[in-house]
């Protein structure tokens, strides 16, 4: 069987049954749009098993570089596909479970829009069908959010207009390549640019157009207002799967094209600062913040910047970019266990403010674990999925003999803890927590969801050795795509 063929599922699939959810009528669009969903997630779980740990590469009808389509998958792509699964999966029975939260009719075509184009930014081999995916991932995100009601119009808008500029500085990135080279084939533009100023703006550009998708500090402004805004499923897919397309497309170019000159390497220290800075501020806000849902926005802002810092510690090594692909993978298992987790709290008590929230570690207590094990990933304690990624980054340190960047990765993990241990601390009894009524009930589908994701952060980082393997091994680590 033509496996490679399977490829092209993975974005008309999602985008055919998005058609078809919404022509059903809005009264049965939740069903059709779940089992939708459903199929997609099962198709990613299918190809991620057929790949394993070989690649795949298909021209599509017969199109090849430097002009045609191509499609390419290896043990990066397979891992980065493996999250959107799984997530997509969860999201999936957490929005269908309560449909006040992100489960309307509108919910279903926008998130299958969504799933096609996250599936297509992973497995694009030629820049402009990157670009055209990158579009769609964020058109689908702009709408999910402005499901949050009026009061997310304003933040949708902003998203949009950081996602429009964004897009527009990587097309000129795009436009550069090709006239330079004469293809948008990514290996092929590798293999033909050369060193000189031309290289310098299109890594330039990429850094600030990716930047500013994945709300890298200081062009996060549009993350600490859209995430809380948007419902609690829209939350979590947006912080664990969307930010994600920025960061693999940032990483796929960077690491294919940059060069050791002095520009590129100002370019990368000016990454590094900024990204440290985005652990450190995003972190702090998150510590001052009295809501549950802008903590975990926050704590995005925070993380994002360990994926900046990550252009330093994986350039040709091994256990620094296996490190990074790791940080992604827990971060998305972590950041939708965290936000479907506030979602659940918020329904029940009618608000995200921790000053309400006494009394849940008795009423919900699986939702405030499923929190609490997520904090504890994102902090990268052990055994977690989060510290593996941590260790991987610091044995990259020591290799490349850049050892301020341990403080940041320590000092990071610090604060992270701290804004886990006030959320947590927020759900403890009070003295007469017995009068207190109960939260308004909520499925229990809602708290069993965000928990699993949270104990497959931890099993994934228990059984991580096979990953950390494949990953090392791929050639994405010696700095070539």
């Amino acid at each position: 069987m033509n496996y490679p063929a399977l490829l092209p599922a993975l974005v008309l699939l999602p985008l055919l049954l998005a058609a078809v959810t919404a022509l059903v009528p809005r009264g049965l669009r939740r069903t059709a749009g779940a089992a939708a969903a459903s199929t997609t997630g099962a198709l990613g779980i299918g190809v991620v098993a057929l790949i394993g740990g070989g690649s795949w590469e298909l021209a599509l009808a017969g199109w090849e570089a430097p002009l045609g389509i191509t499609l390419r998958a290896d043990g990066t792509s397979t891992a980065f596909l493996a999250l959107v699964a799984v997530v997509g999966l969860a999201v999936t029975v957490y929005a269908a479970a309560e449909p006040s939260l992100a489960g309307g009719p509108d919910f279903w075509p926008l998130w299958l829009v969504l799933w096609a184009g996250l599936n297509g930014v992973v497995v694009a081999g030629d820049l402009f069908t990157i670009y055209v995916m990158l579009e769609l991932v964020t058109i689908a995100a702009v709408a999910l959010v402005a499901l949050g009601g009026r009061s997310a119009a304003a933040p949708a808008l902003r998203y949009l207009f950081v996602g429009v500029i964004g897009s527009l500085l990587f097309l000129l990135a795009v436009a550069l390549v090709y006239a330079e080279t004469g293809t948008l084939d990514l290996p092929q533009a590798t293999a033909a640019l050369e060193p000189g100023p031309v290289l310098t703006s299109i890594l330039a550009l990429t850094l600030l157009g990716m930047g500013a998708k994945m709300a890298l500090f200081p062009l996060h402004a549009w993350l600490p207002v859209a995430h809380p805004a948007a419902p609690a499923a829209v939350s979590a897919v947006l912080s664990a799967l969307v930010i994600k397309a920025g960061v693999i497309v940032l990483w796929r170019i960077w690491f294919g094209i940059a060069d050791g000159t002095a520009a590129v390497q100002v370019l990368g220290v000016a990454a590094g600062i900024a990204g440290a800075v985005a652990v450190f501020w995003g972190g702090a806000m998150a510590l001052r913040s009295s809501r549950l849902k802008p903590i975990v926005a926050y704590s995005t802002v925070a993380q994002v910047g360990y994926f900046a810092i990550v252009l330093s510690l994986a350039d040709g090594s091994a256990a620094g970019w296996s490190g990074g692909v790791i940080l992604v993978l827990a971060h998305g298992l972590a950041k939708a266990a965290m936000f479907l987790a506030a979602g659940t709290l918020a329904f029940a008590y009618g608000t995200d403010r921790l000053s309400q929230l006494h009394g849940a570690i008795s009423h919900t207590p699986m939702t405030v674990a499923a929190l609490a094990i997520a904090g504890i990933s994102l902090a990268g304690l052990p055994p977690t999925f989060g510290f593996v990624a941590k260790w991987q980054l610091l044995v990259a340190t020591i290799e490349q003999g850049e050892w301020w960047w341990i403080g940041v990765l320590l000092l990071g993990g610090l604060l992270t803890f701290g804004y886990t241990a006030a959320m947590v601390r927020a759900t403890f009894n009070r003295p007469g927590d017995d009068e207190v009524p109960a939260p308004y009930p909520v499925p229990a589908i809602l708290a069993v969801v965000p928990f699993i994701l949270a104990i497959a952060s931890v099993a994934f980082g228990v059984f991580s050795a096979g990953l950390v393997d494949l990953l090392a091994e791929d050639p994405t680590a010696r700095g070539r795509p």
